[in-house]
């Protein structure tokens, strides 16, 4: 039984406008016999006000930061792939749309998914090299726990109790959505990776993320931030920052 003919859900989040960006995922995908399908990305920049999930004063305070209105745009889309994988009760493998595939990507996805009692949610790819423990071998690769945030979102496989925890835990949006999904302490779940990892990215810049490198937090708002947190523990029954 191949990857094609097991249960799973491939969704692709792409700008509905972003024609050239659709046309190369379109021939990486022609590698591979997965069924897949576009999730019209929600654009970020035409938002005319923030969503209700979004409290830009909360944020300011317990963050340290605003969100851009692209990783606003990004968090709604990805969270619009966990409605559907919720909805179809599947195993769903999320791309962003500047992913490249490994030769070996398909025999890691069906490795994962003949092996589903291994893993929640499985990161598929990452921006930084951090340190890892490995737990198992699924399809030649290696499964493993991360020591560190890689950061990015590009692609990950998760399944449909997952992201309803994942839903459940998106009433407020706060962070960026591949710092959510490692945020361990909120939503309890284990973000486990595959190693070496069989996706990478195009390095294009992305259309429905504008995150720059952010200068760290420091100084007068990082005593704010840390006391805004713990009021934030102290008051809320689900606070954002729980301690570890």
């Amino acid at each position: 039984m191949t990857a094609s003919t097991l249960p799973l859900q491939v969704l692709v989040i792409s700008l509905r406008r972003s024609a050239d960006r659709r046309a190369k995922v379109e021939q990486e995908l022609q590698k591979v016999s997965l069924p897949w399908a576009f999730l019209d990305a929600v654009d970020g920049s035409a938002l005319v006000s923030p969503p209700p999930e979004y409290q830009p004063l909360k944020v300011q305070l317990l963050q340290g930061y605003p969100l851009t209105p692209n990783e606003i745009g990004c968090y709604l889309s990805h969270k619009e792939a966990w409605k559907r994988c919720v909805a179809h009760n599947i195993p769903t493998l999320v791309f962003e749309d500047d992913f490249v595939l490994s030769p070996e990507f398909e025999n890691v996805i069906n490795g994962l998914l003949t092996n589903v009692s291994a893993w929640s949610l499985v990161r598929l790819q990452g921006l930084y090299e951090v340190p890892y423990q490995e737990l198992a071998t699924v399809g030649g690769a290696h499964l493993v726990k991360n020591l560190g945030d890689a950061v990015g979102a590009t692609a990950y496989l998760l399944k449909p109790q997952v992201a309803k925890v994942l839903i459940d835990e998106s009433r407020d949006i706060y962070e960026p959505v591949d710092h959510f999904l490692e945020h361990q302490s909120k939503h309890g779940l284990e973000c486990l990776a595959v190693r070496p990892y069989p996706v990478d990215i195009s390095r294009v810049k992305s259309t429905i993320d504008d995150r720059s490198e952010r200068a760290p937090v420091k100084g007068l708002r990082k005593r704010v931030r840390s006391i805004a947190r713990a009021v934030d523990r102290l008051c809320s029954a689900k606070p954002w920052f729980p301690k570890s």
